[in-house]
């Protein structure tokens, strides 16, 4: 992989508006003459503030950056990465594929009359599916989602017939997901 970019409104706890990440591949953080959108917090630290006409960018993905990070989201993110150091991303990993794994067990086994109305399209195994499962409604999506979101589920609406539903780790309980359940068959 050469280039990446990812959002933290949604993992790193953000909300919408967040900064996001972004990989530049080594062979890529020596190559000044590459095209960029080039803002001047990516400028080398040693003329950034002599403001010249000419832009030295700064090696690495830093060279890619526009301008300096907003203290309060950066703030946010802090507070958020302190939580997740304290509780381990080897723990929350593992008590997320449980949550789906369970969340998916709900779904195809204990509510399958009740969600014929459903799909799962996010892979069956836990190792592969992420945070998330995504179901694709065959009729009546958005009623069922502006349901469940009166109901107090904050899930994702994706066109033209996907709901997307994240049990996250740090915050979600198993009876979370049992009353999701439940709620979704009914």
């Amino acid at each position: 992989m050469d280039f990446a970019t990812w959002c933290s409104y949604k993992y790193l706890n953000s909300g919408p508006g967040g900064v996001s990440g972004v990989f530049i591949h080594d062979k890529y953080s020596k190559r000044p003459d590459l095209p960029r959108f080039a803002g001047w917090w990516g400028n080398d630290e040693k003329t950034r503030f002599k403001m010249e006409k000419h832009f030295v960018p700064k090696e690495g993905a830093a060279g890619w950056q526009l301008s300096n990070a907003p203290v309060m989201n950066m703030a946010a993110h802090k507070a958020s990465l302190e939580i997740f150091e304290k509780a381990g991303m080897k723990n929350l990993r593992k008590k997320s594929e449980l949550l789906t794994a369970y969340l998916y067990w709900l779904l195809t086994n204990q509510l399958s009359p009740a969600t014929s109305q459903l799909k799962i399209i996010t892979p069956s195994t836990s190792a592969d599916r992420g945070c998330q499962i995504s179901l694709q409604t065959k009729k009546n999506g958005k009623k069922i989602f502006d349901k469940l979101t009166k109901a107090g589920v904050i899930a994702d609406w994706r066109e033209p017939d996907v709901i997307r539903v994240a049990p996250v780790p740090l915050y979600n309980t198993f009876e979370d997901v049992w009353n999701f359940a439940r709620l979704l068959a009914s």
